[in-house]
């Protein structure tokens, strides 16, 4: 029997690929209701007026997050060391 056609004896929620394509569709949506009050609520800058632009914050932190981890993979090609580092 080959590795991919091997089925768990118990079946979960998450073993069925269909339930797995509701749930990414579901956050999707939820994530498009949580931008879509920023378009209807009037906010007080703090610092500058880009951030009343409706959905800067996720915007923001999703361009951090991206930052970070291009930060993380390439101070992870400087950082790395040999196979036989230890061994000599």
């Amino acid at each position: 029997m080959k590795p991919e056609e091997k089925k768990p004896e118990v079946w979960t929620w998450f073993d069925h690929p269909q339930n797995i394509k509701r749930l990414r569709i579901g956050f999707y949506i939820l994530l498009a209701l949580l931008v879509l009050p920023d378009f209807f609520i009037h906010k007080h800058t703090l610092f500058s007026s880009i951030e009343a632009i409706p959905g800067f914050y996720a915007l923001f932190g999703f361009i951090s997050c991206v930052v970070i981890i291009l930060i993380s993979k390439l101070l992870g090609f400087v950082l790395k060391k040999k196979e036989d580092y230890y061994d000599r």
